[in-house]
């Protein structure tokens, strides 16, 4: 979103949040820091919600160890996959070129600087590693948490947890290393035994006999599992991107896409629809030219691709699901998600079990067919190169490896 339209739908949501009187709202980011001056402005949601929530200091923390995240003295390393080395984030695969966000810059108190005036400080691995946080204080607008192992975490969410005001909710920013932090700060405390509605364990979700995936990433990490699914049985569907796109041509390609789906799906078959194959994929350019031709400019071509592209593989998906019921889905890609949400009608989500790190299977509600229905909503670089085989077999069988958590080894080993 651009920062007007950042600011119509995020003031409205901030204060009837606050209304509800919850001890935090959450504003959650990707644990890769999309986001930049004009589109997605994490600095931008800052200011918003200072300005409903108080004046008070807003605690940020994109790393999230479990997903293979990882910030050391301010600067962004991840992981491409769960396999990977981790990566600086101004030199990682997939975010130094990323279509919408390009990252240029790792140190994420830098990237923020430029898209807000508000003072950025850091609470750095050091401080928290030394315990030195009993006797924490904000000297800015905004403290930065450093994170590289899970252990980490419970320090993080105690110093966010006592320093929370009980009359008003505190704002967070950052990835679900949020939650992390703060339940594994009340795991220790015993607050989070007193909250459950279900006894610990580890969820599980059975086999089903047919899955369609759609995916809108352009992911190297979502190439090799498309790639994978292809070596596994899956038929796959290669969309175009750029057709879909035109108003001209949109509503033929959409009929005829759910044809071809149909016919694979009743013929018993597995189904990717993808719109590319990794970052160098002809289709990521071709998209943009058609844009341009439309009469979209460079940040308009950003801002645009992803929201007129979304929508239409909801539409491909619902039509489908309309003649060719399904039991389980998978959603591939960040904008993605958000856009087949909307457009199937979704209302909530009521998460069944992980599949993947920061991807747990979720089941539907809405007012329409679709009620009930199980769906996994993944970013395109999250789960390892199986995972739509996760998706299909379920994890009943598979003991304990749908829990992974990653942690970098020490960095001179590595190097």
């Amino acid at each position: 979103m651009s920062l007007h339209e950042m600011d119509k739908e995020l003031l409205p949501a901030f204060q009837r949040l606050k209304e509800l009187k919850p001890s935090f709202v959450h504003y959650k980011t990707c644990s890769t820091c999309d986001s930049s001056p004009n589109i997605g402005s994490i600095g931008r949601a800052m200011e918003l919600g200072k300005q409903v929530f108080g004046d008070d200091w807003i605690p940020i923390l994109i790393a999230a160890p479990h997903l293979g995240r990882y910030q050391a003295f301010g600067n962004l390393f991840a992981r491409s996959g769960l396999d990977s080395e981790p990566y600086r984030l101004d030199r990682h695969p997939t975010m130094r070129c990323h279509p919408i966000t390009p990252m240029q810059e790792a140190d994420i108190r830098e990237h923020l600087q430029l898209q807000t005036p508000l003072s950025m400080g850091l609470c750095d691995c050091l401080q928290i590693d030394q315990q030195d946080t009993a006797d924490f204080h904000a000297s800015s607008d905004a403290i930065l948490f450093d994170a590289i192992y899970q252990r980490h975490l419970p320090s993080i969410g105690r110093i966010v947890q006592s320093t929370s005001q009980l009359e008003a909710p505190r704002f967070l920013i950052g990835s679900s290393g949020v939650e992390s932090a703060l339940i594994t700060a009340w795991e220790e405390t015993g607050r989070l035994e007193q909250m459950r509605s279900h006894a610990p364990g580890r969820p599980q979700f059975g086999a089903v006999e047919q899955l369609l995936v759609v995916t809108g990433s352009c992911s190297p990490v979502n190439d090799r599992q498309i790639g994978w699914a292809e070596q596994n049985g899956f038929d796959t569907i290669a969309l175009r991107p750029d057709v879909l796109v035109h108003p001209d041509t949109s509503s033929v390609e959409i009929e005829s896409i759910v044809q071809q789906a149909l016919t694979i799906l009743e013929n018993g078959a597995n189904l990717i629809l993808h719109t590319a194959r990794g970052p160098a994929d002809p289709r990521v350019k071709s998209t943009a030219a058609a844009l341009r031709e439309l009469g979209f400019d460079e940040l308009s071509v950003r801002l645009h691709s992803g929201r007129l592209l979304g929508p239409k593989l909801g539409s491909i998906l619902g039509k489908v699901l309309m003649k060719h019921s399904l039991t389980r889905v998978g959603i591939a890609g960040g904008d993605t998600s958000g856009y087949v949400a909307r457009q199937l009608g979704i209302e909530a989500l009521e998460a069944i079990a992980p599949v993947a790190p920061g991807s747990p299977l979720c089941r539907v509600s809405s007012q329409n067919t679709f009620n009930g229905m199980e769906i996994i909503f993944k970013g395109g670089q999250v789960g390892r190169d199986d995972v739509w085989g996760t998706m299909l077999r379920g994890n009943v069988a598979d003991g304990p490896r749908n829990l992974w958590c990653i942690e970098p080894k020490d960095f001179a080993e590595r190097r």
